[in-house]
């Protein structure tokens, strides 16, 4: 494999050959219809008095890839019967066919949201929920509509806080957002990552690909640490590093949308980073190669993360829709509007720490 490169998230220039964009795929013909022909029985009417049962097919909520909250955590019946069973399996039969009459959408980028709703995050969840039991904070901080640009800090050897950030607003924002993450060029040339990463809506990290989503109207992710913050070793943890030339300021101001910090706390001690074999990093063509108290002496048992407690804090955001047009050019403001980001999300992140009992519980 060639050596990973980072392309800086403020070079302009476009996409390399590498992560191109799939074509949007075109949406299939197959599937059942559901008009009503000409042979079809006449609704039948209630007598008076006795209550109209329910119809058996989904309810609007439940609609596979509608984006109801309750369909995508699979929700039972209050009063316990089995119609929530009966739901969900209707709701995967649908599903099913879909997928294999080709009857679903992908954006330009190759986001799937369906598949992204029904199934990625239905496999993410369990970790987020369960396993590292993130707490989300100030997550009405995120507008309910518009772009927004979310700047959060990068740590824990391997990119799972990308993915948890991703389950918090997906299933936290009471107006149902989904986030759209920007990742290094080395996530696209990795097979199997680089499919499942478009599928779920991850794009380069470029000014252009940037600034088309917020102008589209959606929630954009940033970890301007990149590889400096998620391989550093576990000595430095919580301490942030450069944020690069202020790029992802720049986008914002172009696109005129609010810049919201995120703090993440319990990603640094999933892995403990206590050494890098660069020699072995540099064959391998990747940025480090960790070493941690469990990997590789343990084999593949040492890459499962320890089970940290983890809290997600989205900060007050920051307006950018105030400044001229040429704002995004002038090198002071960004210097300045990139260290107020950094700054508030330090300031979180030790104020977090404190207030947490246990990196576990």
């Amino acid at each position: 494999m060639a050596d990973a490169k980072v392309i800086p998230f403020d070079d302009d220039r476009s996409r390399s050959g590498g992560a191109s964009r799939p074509a949007r795929r075109r949406t299939g013909a197959g599937g059942p219809g559901g008009g009503r022909g000409d042979g079809s029985a006449a609704p039948v009417s209630a007598l008076p008095g006795a209550q109209v049962p329910e119809p058996s097919g989904l309810s609007p909520e439940a609609e596979p890839g509608e984006g109801g909250r309750e369909a995508r955590r699979g929700a039972v019946d209050a009063d316990g019967s089995s119609g929530g069973w009966e739901r969900r399996i209707a709701g995967g039969l649908a599903f099913l066919r879909r997928r294999v009459t080709g009857d679903y959408d992908v954006d330009e980028f190759g986001y799937d949201e369906e598949l992204t709703d029904q199934v990625l995050m239905s496999v993410l969840r369990p970790l987020a929920d369960t396993y590292f039991r993130v707490e989300v904070k100030g997550i009405e901080n995120i507008p309910s509509d518009g772009g927004a640009l979310i700047v959060a800090n990068h740590s824990g050897t391997l990119p799972l806080d990308g993915l948890m950030l991703q389950v918090a607003v997906h299933d936290n924002h009471p107006a149902d957002r989904h986030l759209r993450l920007l990742a290094a060029d080395l996530v696209f040339h990795l097979p199997v990552v680089n499919e499942l990463a478009r599928k779920a809506g991850h794009t380069l990290a470029c000014a252009e690909d940037a600034q088309r989503l917020l102008e589209m109207g959606e929630i954009v992710g940033v970890m301007p640490e990149g590889f400096k913050g998620i391989g550093k070793p576990f000595g430095e943890r919580y301490k942030l590093q450069r944020f690069g030339r202020g790029g992802f300021v720049s986008t914002a101001l172009r696109a005129g949308a609010p810049i919201v910090p995120c703090s993440i706390v319990g990603a640094e001690e999933i892995y403990p980073m206590i050494g890098n074999a660069k020699t072995l990093a540099r064959l391998l063509g990747f940025p480090y190669f960790p070493i941690t108290p469990t990997f590789p002496w343990l084999g593949p048992l040492g890459a499962l993360p320890l089970p940290t407690k983890w809290t997600i804090q989205f900060g007050e955001p920051i307006p950018t829709d105030g400044y001229p047009p040429e704002a995004a050019e002038d090198p002071m403001l960004m210097f300045n509007l990139t260290d107020q980001v950094r700054e508030q999300i330090q300031h979180t992140l030790y104020k977090l720490l404190v207030q947490r009992r246990s990196v576990f519980f």
